[in-house]
């Protein structure tokens, strides 16, 4: 049988590894397991909305309400934008591919970093589009400037902050970039980790409202899967102008979201006091992962988000320390490949972390 040529191009996107993977693989009953691979709130979901989703299971036999009005409407109410200003996607990658589907085709080129999230890539290709990446693993606005004008790209994304490197554009730096690009290039402002940046530095916080009042040619991205802890119920959402909803709209196939997840984020944008006690012990554990990077002499990203990467050099190598770590229960994700000899790890709560650097520690030891 013969496919579109266009996947010929794409790898397989690598999720990181689940726990019944391992429970299967290596005999390690599941409650033994940590799982720091995925970058999922370790503190779960809010009681409210696991209780909604209860709740609401004896209607799982209905569809949901395709037009979202609830959830949009808080939505708008949060970011004080309009509800026909928003689209609810089945995570926010399925709006993603909604952006490309919209404005790309085989002669388009799109423009992102060397280093961000793969599913850019894999979308762009999918539609035959051109990808475009800058020279540095990292964000760099001047290199993205110098791209932009010499391909003169169709969209441009830009992950603030960046999954998988952790390191997070300054608002004010982005908006002066925003200025130079022409309105008919699409802007797609990944941001999946906001909640974590805006807690540990104002500077990097994106406003959606403000955003789409200045570049009407812009998007936001943002979603429920990390902060809000509700990866497992797949909800993202795009707030943009309404030219450009009114787009990606023709796109969404029918009840593209459960009754269930749509009744969980609802309650999840409400408790914003779990938000809270998530982000600050977010902000507690990050300290203990730099110092153990200095401690051992790693080189890592300053993170503005709920994960930390370190990089290796010979005889180190991620391979070998990811697969060390899995068999002994301990999940993380390794990035070679995106081409580096490096692991992600997400910070989970205390007693995890301190697992993880037990391990790593046992690891360093057995060289």
């Amino acid at each position: 049988m013969t496919f579109n040529t266009t996947l010929d191009s794409i790898k397989t996107y690598e999720a990181g590894k689940p726990i019944e993977l391992v429970v299967r693989e290596f005999g390690i009953p599941e409650n033994e397991i940590v799982k720091l691979a995925s970058n999922e709130n370790p503190l779960g979901a809010s009681p409210k909305a696991i209780e909604a989703i209860i709740q609401n299971a004896c209607n799982a036999h209905l569809y949901p309400d395709d037009s979202m009005f609830a959830l949009k409407k808080a939505l708008s109410q949060f970011y004080k934008v309009q509800s026909n200003e928003i689209i609810i996607g089945s995570g926010s990658d399925q709006i993603i591919e909604f952006c490309i589907h919209a404005k790309a085709n085989q002669k388009s080129k799109i423009l992102m970093a060397k280093t961000t999230f793969a599913m850019y890539e894999v979308y762009a290709k999918a539609v035959g589009a051109e990808v475009i990446r800058t020279a540095s693993h990292q964000h760099n606005l001047k290199e993205f400037l110098e791209s932009y004008q010499q391909h003169k790209p169709e969209i441009i994304f830009l992950c603030i902050p960046n999954n998988p490197l952790g390191e997070c554009l300054d608002s004010k730096e982005t908006f002066d970039f925003l200025k130079q690009v022409d309105e008919n290039c699409l802007i797609v402002i990944y941001g999946a980790y906001q909640e974590y940046a805006k807690a540990k530095d104002s500077t990097k916080a994106i406003n959606p409202k403000t955003l789409i009042e200045i570049f009407p040619n812009a998007i936001y991205l943002g979603t429920f899967s990390k902060a809000y802890g509700l990866g497992g119920m797949r909800i993202g959402y795009g707030i943009a102008q309404q030219e450009i909803i009114q787009a990606l709209l023709k796109l969404r196939p029918p009840f593209n979201l459960t009754t269930l997840s749509l009744a969980a984020a609802l309650e999840a944008l409400k408790d914003q006091e779990h938000i809270q006690k998530s982000l600050q012990n977010n902000l507690m554990q990050m300290p203990s992962f730099e110092g153990f990077a200095k401690e051992k002499g790693f080189l890592y990203t300053p993170s503005y988000t709920n994960f930390i990467t370190y990089y290796f050099e010979s005889p180190l190598d991620s391979t070998q320390i990811a697969d060390y770590l899995l068999q002994r229960g301990m999940i993380i994700r390794n990035l070679a490949s995106y081409g580096l000899n490096a692991i992600r790890i997400t910070l989970g709560t205390h007693e995890q972390n301190k697992k993880f650097f037990t391990l790593f520690e046992q690891y360093l030891d057995e060289r």
